[in-house]
């Protein structure tokens, strides 16, 4: 059997103690005329650094068919074959640049479109770094991940409005009304997007509906991949949070991972959100 490289992109947000594990292929993000590599030459705190000066949102471009090519050959010379996880093909060209790519090389190649995007494929990725542990092969390692994306669920509390509004996602009028009555929207990875699913008045009576559409959305699988995630430059939002959220995490607080969200869900949501990414217990 051959060995397995996983490929992945960084919108996907993980642990950086596990990035060592996979290959990561850094998305560009333009600040005006400036671009930096996501990664190489802007961290995450520096990103979140210049989102909160920025009067314009930045936009992020995706990874070029030739840039996954290379890869992909890299692998066929090393004797690997490869599998490819992408941020949703929904948000991004770059699943379709990882399908050019693979009809150009002579690597074996499994390309898996996460329908997800930051914590939510983060899991993917963790799951899929656990089945090459076990000695599965890319292809089953490619199978399983088809099949349990359906299963991965993401939910997620905004604390401001202000990045939805400069993104022209809400309207300024609807911004400032939010902002008046202390609304803190909750949103959800659902068919690939990002979709509204509930509005609380204060973090508090946020917190709680974050912590009902996880119930809702079919309780946490302990047994798999679970990722808590932050936007912006500190987690004590989270920790309170999980300190709120206690009946979710009782008795296995040993699962609970914890890392920064990236620029894909970060430049929408603004600094101060939260969210879970698991795969649901009732399937």
């Amino acid at each position: 059997m051959k060995n397995v490289k996983i490929i992945i992109d960084s919108s996907a947000d993980i642990p950086e103690e596990y990035l060592e594990s996979f290959k990561v292929m850094p998305m560009k993000i333009c600040f005006g005329d400036t671009e930096y590599t996501a990664g190489v030459d802007l961290t995450k705190a520096e990103f979140y650094g210049k989102l909160i000066e920025s009067d314009t949102l930045p936009v992020t471009s995706q990874i070029k068919p030739f840039d996954y090519q290379e890869a992909f050959d890299e692998a066929y010379n090393e004797g690997e074959e490869v599998v490819v996880i992408t941020i949703s093909s929904k948000l991004s060209g770059t699943y379709q640049s990882a399908l050019i790519a693979k009809s150009e090389t002579k690597a074996t190649v499994y390309v898996v479109d996460s329908l997800n995007v930051s914590i939510g494929l983060g899991i993917l990725c963790l799951l899929a770094l656990r089945l090459k542990k076990e000695g599965k092969s890319a292809g089953k390692i490619a199978e399983i991940l088809e099949e349990e994306k359906k299963n991965v669920r993401v939910v997620a509390l905004l604390n401001t409005l202000e990045y939805l509004k400069k993104g022209g996602r809400i309207s300024a009028a609807t911004a400032m009304a939010g902002t008046l009555l202390n609304m803190k929207p909750v949103v959800a990875v659902a068919d690939g997007e990002v979709k509204t699913v509930g509005k609380a008045r204060g973090s508090r009576q946020g917190n709680n509906l974050l912590t009902q559409e996880i119930d809702t959305a079919g309780g946490v699988d302990f047994d798999m991949p679970l990722l808590l995630g932050y936007t912006g430059l500190s987690d004590e939002m989270l920790k309170k949070y999980i300190e709120d959220s206690v009946m979710l995490w009782e008795g296995n607080e040993k699962s609970l991972q914890i890392t920064s969200i990236g620029s894909i869900v970060g430049t929408h949501a603004g600094p101060d959100a939260i969210g879970a990414a698991f795969f649901a217990k009732n399937k």
